[in-house]
């Protein structure tokens, strides 16, 4: 799953970026938080869950990334410009091991360990951050799922729980927070994903 490399550190620990349930959920040791974004990447709901959000029997639905140029070639009802928003976490290097440990665990059903530049909305041209770690359920993963309707996915997050919630739960969170971190964008897949769960609910 994680090289066993992955979370080499210095003295100066290392940065891993959140783009799901990292952002309202941190890792337990960090010592700080940044806003930023990452470019050439889609956040999308196309990540089954069997150990958190859903179960082997019933699974959840979680986000994943996508390169931009695979995306392009899925059958996908929004528009994308290739940029998510999230937040990267220092670690302290005292730290690193247990937090790989944790973020191994977490991050168990099909995701593996990237790097990617992280840019602020102060300077969209020089990393904030270069390199940061980052969990992606890649296409060729056993959880991977891919793309539905809008109805079928949101239908299923709302019907589905797991040893870790509700999986509704986790897209409401992640979509107030991600309003919270940048309000001035606008991730259409996930806005209507969560319009159509709260529909469900007001049923």
């Amino acid at each position: 799953m994680t090289a066993p490399d992955s979370f080499h550190s210095d003295d100066s620990g290392v940065w891993v970026f959140g783009y799901g349930s990292l952002i309202w959920k941190p890792p337990p040791h960090y010592e700080k938080r940044v806003v930023g974004c990452i470019k050439q990447y889609v956040r999308r709901f196309w990540q089954h869950s069997e150990d958190h959000r859903g179960t082997p029997e019933k699974p959840g639905r979680v986000v994943t990334l996508l390169p931009y140029d695979e995306w392009e070639k899925t059958a996908d009802e929004h528009k994308d410009t290739g940029i998510t928003w999230g937040v990267v976490f220092k670690i302290p290097s005292d730290d690193v091991e247990t937090t790989r440990t944790y973020l191994d665990h977490r991050e168990k059903n099909g995701y593996t360990v990237h790097t990617v530049d992280v840019y602020s909305e102060e300077n969209d041209t020089v990393p904030v951050v270069e390199k940061a770690l980052v969990y992606i359920g890649t296409v060729d993963n056993e959880a991977y799922v891919g793309p539905a309707s809008m109805e079928a996915i949101a239908q299923q997050i709302y019907d589905t729980w797991g040893p870790s919630g509700w999986n509704a739960e986790y897209l409401l969170e992640l979509a107030r927070a991600v309003k919270q971190i940048a309000p001035q964008h606008h991730d259409r897949h996930l806005e209507e994903l969560e319009a159509r769960v709260l529909a469900l609910r007001e049923k």
